[in-house]
């Protein structure tokens, strides 16, 4: 016997919300307006995903939308002075994860420390290392 409440189906939407749902993502909806509309939460909406691959594919199909219209935004303002452009970049980042590029230092040389050296050792190591940095 089924315990708690019946889980939700695409049939339990509003007539027409697959099309509501792309026609919100094409003016930059985020998934939480999405669910909103739906009337669901976004526990749900990932249970539904992993239920059926109809909405799963639908609900990607959002997410690019949605994507693809801050990017336009972004690209259709970029020579305009008044674009707040950090807010843009900023929403960016919270919004689809994006993320500065982190320099990484590829000189580095490793030292085992575990290792006991006597003083003699410990300045040939040295100039050793200095040699191939140099």
């Amino acid at each position: 016997m089924d315990v708690g409440r019946p889980q939700k189906t695409t049939k339990d939407f509003p007539e027409g919300w697959e099309k509501h749902i792309i026609e919100l993502s094409n003016e930059g909806a985020s998934i939480t307006e999405i669910v909103s509309y739906l009337e669901i939460s976004k526990n749900t909406l990932v249970a539904m995903t992993e239920r059926n691959d109809e909405f799963l594919i639908t609900i990607k199909k959002c997410k690019q939308l949605c994507e693809t219209w801050w990017e336009k935004k972004g690209r259709k303002n970029m020579e305009n002075k008044d674009f707040n452009s950090t807010l843009w970049y900023m929403n960016m980042r919270n919004r689809f994860g994006w993320a500065d590029k982190v320099k990484q230092d590829v000189n580095t040389v490793n030292l085992d420390v575990t290792e006991l050296m006597t003083d003699d050792e410990l300045e040939s190591k040295l100039k050793l290392l200095n040699g191939q940095i140099e």
